[in-house]
């Protein structure tokens, strides 16, 4: 469904050669239609979209572009509109695709902005996204001069979305593999970055999740960890009951102070808290292109500093920490 061959090529030279043994098997594995159901209609949507190239893209601004309106005909865009639909929800972004304007639910663009002036620059580095979506960030790593990105995320509907987009431009060494983290066939200590990014409270045991990402960092490589954090001292965590925000698989929601804990228990050095912010609304919200429940419905309807379940609202924290 997705070809895979270019990237297998352009890693059998590099320390990435190891994957090429059993990584194609995984993939194809993943992209099985009798694995998941969507995968037929998906790759007839990929097979029909229009014919058009484009060499124009800019993935320095806040709305990721690709192709200018005028390369693409009224009747094609408003094809490709209904057809990136058929692939909703959208909702890491926000992308503009020959002036389709893709309004995603999650204002990723606020994230990188309140990280990229903070971290070590990208330029020249092997970088690893870990759930990294529809690959917004991974474009924005690539605007920064990154030499290749490779994008981890198992939810196929989001990788059939990245590949959507960039099947319009030359290639680009920005990869998405539709795989787990522990689902890579071996842990290479070869990325100068490795993003995680909504990733650690999904995990029941976040110090194996800690531990993964630094068997993928070379020894000096930089982690940029972001995550959902309470108020608190170092021993301040907060385990749901149930449901977080409407989400089940929230499992352990430290404080920043516990968090440093974990890092430094861990092995990371020169520790740092770059950022905390509330999310709000502006950032994560309903649109035309993820039109189910978002932030407003998560919240309570009296009390938006709580959760619909009265716990702390959400609260996001931005760490860097080097291996």
């Amino acid at each position: 469904m997705i070809d895979y061959s270019e990237f297998y090529r352009s890693i059998q030279a590099t320390p990435l050669s190891p994957w090429c043994d059993s990584l194609p098997a995984l993939i194809n594995q993943r992209f099985d239609n009798q694995v998941h159901g969507h995968i037929d209609e998906w790759k007839k949507m990929l097979d029909q979209l229009p014919s058009i190239q484009t060499s124009v893209f800019d993935f320095n601004r806040d709305c990721v572009s690709i192709g200018h309106a005028n390369e693409c005909s009224a009747t094609d865009r408003d094809k490709l509109a209904r057809q990136l639909k058929t692939i909703m929800p959208w909702r890491k972004g926000p992308f503009d695709l020959f002036g389709i304007h893709i309004d995603t639910e999650w204002r990723s663009d606020l994230k990188w902005n309140r990280l990229i002036n903070s971290i070590q620059s990208l330029k020249g580095k092997r970088v690893l996204d870990v759930g990294c979506g529809s690959g917004y960030h991974c474009l924005r790593m690539f605007g920064h001069q990154a030499e290749q990105v490779i994008g981890i995320e198992p939810l196929l509907r989001y990788i059939v979305q990245f590949y959507a987009l960039i099947r319009f431009i030359p290639t680009i060494p920005v990869t998405l593999l539709p795989l787990t983290l522990q689902a890579l066939p071996k842990y290479l200590p070869v990325f100068d970055t490795v993003f995680s990014m909504g990733v650690l409270y999904h995990r029941k045991s976040p110090f194996e999740h800690l531990h993964e990402l630094k068997q993928c960092l070379k020894p000096g490589g930089e982690l940029v960890l972001e995550t959902l954090v309470v108020e608190g001292d170092e021993q301040a965590v907060l385990t749901p009951q149930d449901r977080y925000a409407k989400m089940r698989n929230v499992w352990l929601i430290p404080s920043c102070d516990l968090l440093t804990v974990w890092l430094a228990r861990c092995g990371f050095k020169d520790i740092q808290l770059i950022d905390k912010s509330v999310t709000t609304t502006d950032e994560q919200r309903s649109t035309e292109w993820m039109t189910s429940e978002s932030l407003a419905q998560f919240l309570n309807g009296s009390d938006s500093s709580l959760t619909i379940e009265n716990y702390p609202a959400p609260c996001r924290a931005i760490f860097r920490a080097v291996k």
